[in-house]
C-alpha cells in the first residue's frame, strides 16, 4: 500500500513475523495457534474430569463384583461406599486443578493410598486422576507438589505392598514406574511448549510494539512534509494577497488562487496518509490513494518556491534512482525550500542532485541570513525529519551556514539503498 508523501504499509519479506492482520505463514495469531495445538478451555478442564468419573466410577462396581462374585444387592454399603468415595475425590478434586494444581496433585495422590489400603493390591480408578493431577502440576508450575506427590505415591505403594502382603508383582511395579514417567515426560513437553509459547508471544508484542512507533514517527513525518510545505506557501501568498487586494486585485486573485491549488494538493496529500491507516470501504487498499512524490516532481516544486518570491534553480544530473531514493531526495528538498522560505529571507537557492563515488548527493542552498534564519521553529522536527530520511537508507545529513554567508543543506545516500529498497519503512 503506497500513499503519496512516500507511506508505506507492506509485508517485510525478512520478518517471520508478518505485519499485525496478515494472515500469512507467519501470522502470530494462527502461528500461535499451529505452535500449541491447544484445545478449547472447556475441554482441558473437563475432559479430565469427565474421563475419571466415567472410568473409576464404573470400574469401582466392576472390581467389586469381580472380587467377591456377588450381586451389588449383596455387598456391604459400607464396603462399596469406601472405594466409590475414593473414586469420586479424582473427578472433583480436577475442577480446582487450573486454579491450585498443587493442592489437587496431593489430594488426589492421598485418595489413591488411600484406595491402596482399601482394595487390597489392586491398582485402581483413583490413579486416573492422579496422572491428569500430575500433568495439571508440572504443566501449571506446581513441579514441586507434583515430584513430591509421585515420590510419596510410589515409595507408599512399594511399602504399603510389603507391609499388608499384597499380592503387587515387580513386573506391577515396573509398569506404574514406567506409566509415571511417561506421564512426566508428557507434562513436562507440555509445560516446555507454553513456556516457548509465553517468549513467542513476548516477542510478537515487542514487535508489534515497535512497529506502532516507528508507524508512528512515519505518520508524524510524512504529516509536518506535506504540512509543513503546504502551509507556509498559503501563508506566503494569503500575505501577498491581503499587500495586493486594492491596489492589484489581478495579483491579489493569481494568489488566492494559488492559495486554492496549494489548499488542495495539501488535502489530497494528508487524505492519501490517513488513507492508508483507514481505507474506505469497497477500495482496493493495495492500490496508491495518489502519485508518489519523485523527482519528476522537483521542477513543479521549484516552479512553486519561486511564485513565492525565490528564485530556484534545479539541476538534476541523476538518471535512474530507485523510488525510496527519489521519495527522500524529494522530502529533503521540499523541507529544505520549505525553511527558505519561511525563514531564510533569501531571494535565491539552489538545488544540486549528484552521484559521487557511488553516492547520490543533494546539496540546497539559499543567500539568506543563514544559521538564525533557519532555526526550526516548529521545534527541530522538520530539521530531524530530513535526517530520519537520509539514516534510513544508510545515508548523511549535514546542514549549516556558509563562510560567505547563506545556508546549505547536503545529504549523500549509498547507492546501495537501491538494494534494500523493498526493507525500509517510508
Amino acid at each position: 500500500m503506497q500513499a503519496s508523501g512516500g507511506f508505506r504499509s507492506r509485508k517485510r519479506r525478512n520478518s517471520p513475523f508478518g505485519e499485525p492482520g496478515w494472515h500469512g505463514p507467519w501470522d502470530p495469531e494462527l502461528a500461535a495457534g499451529r505452535f500449541t495445538g491447544r484445545s478449547p478451555r472447556w475441554v482441558r478442564l473437563w475432559l479430565p474430569v469427565i474421563i475419571s468419573f466415567f472410568v473409576q466410577v464404573p470400574a469401582v462396581f466392576v472390581q467389586w463384583r469381580v472380587q467377591h462374585r456377588l450381586e451389588f444387592a449383596g455387598a456391604s454399603p459400607t464396603e462399596l461406599l469406601a472405594p466409590l468415595a475414593l473414586a469420586l475425590v479424582g473427578p472433583v478434586a480436577l475442577i480446582g486443578a487450573r486454579r491450585f494444581p498443587g493442592p489437587v496433585v496431593a489430594i488426589v495422590a492421598a485418595a489413591a493410598g488411600a484406595d491402596l489400603l482399601l482394595a487390597s493390591g489392586t491398582d485402581g480408578p483413583p490413579y486416573i486422576s492422579f496422572a491428569f493431577a500430575i500433568g495439571a502440576a508440572i504443566v501449571r508450575g506446581a513441579r514441586l507438589w507434583a515430584w513430591i506427590s509421585i515420590a510419596v505415591a510410589w515409595l507408599g505403594t512399594i511399602t504399603l505392598s510389603s507391609l499388608f502382603g499384597l499380592d503387587w508383582q515387580p513386573w506391577r511395579i515396573v509398569g506404574i514406574t514406567i506409566g509415571i514417567l511417561l506421564i512426566v515426560g508428557a507434562a513436562e513437553g507440555v509445560r516446555n511448549r507454553r513456556e516457548r509459547l509465553d517468549r513467542f508471544r513476548a516477542t510478537i508484542a515487542t514487535r508489534r510494539q515497535s512497529e506502532v512507533q516507528a508507524e508512528r514517527v512515519r505518520i508524524a513525518r510524512e504529516l509536518h512534509d506535506v504540512l509543513a510545505h503546504s502551509l507556509s506557501q498559503i501563508n506566503v501568498q494569503a500575505s501577498v494577497g491581503l499587500h495586493l487586494m486594492e491596489k492589484q486585485p489581478e495579483k491579489a486573485a493569481a494568489a488566492l488562487a494559488s492559495i486554492k491549488d496549494t489548499s488542495k494538493t495539501a488535502l489530497d496529500e494528508v487524505r492519501s496518509v490517513l488513507g492508508v491507516l483507514r481505507a474506505e470501504s469497497g477500495t482496493d487498499p493495495s492500490a496508491p490513494l495518489v502519485p508518489e512524490p519523485d523527482l519528476a516532481r522537483l521542477a513543479g516544486l521549484a516552479a512553486s518556491v519561486t511564485s513565492q518570491g525565490v528564485d530556484v534553480s534545479l539541476d538534476n544530473r541523476l538518471g535512474a534512482v530507485p523510488q525510496a531514493v527519489q521519495l527522500a531526495v524529494y522530502r529533503i528538498v521540499q523541507e529544505s525550500l520549505t525553511n527558505v522560505v519561511r525563514h531564510a529571507r533569501a531571494t535565491t537557492a539552489g538545488v544540486l542532485l549528484e552521484e559521487v563515488d557511488g553516492e547520490y548527493r543533494v546539496s540546497v542552498t539559499d543567500d539568506g541570513a543563514g544559521v538564525s534564519a533557519h532555526s526550526d521553529t516548529s521545534g527541530g522536527r522538520g530539521l530531524l525529519g530530513m535526517h530520519e530520511r537520509a539514516e534510513l537508507l544508510g545515508g548523511t545529513l549535514d546542514a549549516g551556514p556558509l563562510p560567505g554567508g547563506g545556508f546549505r543543506v547536503v545529504a549523500t545516500i549509498p547507492k546501495k539503498a537501491s538494494d534494500s529498497e523493498k526493507d525500509v519503512p517510508q
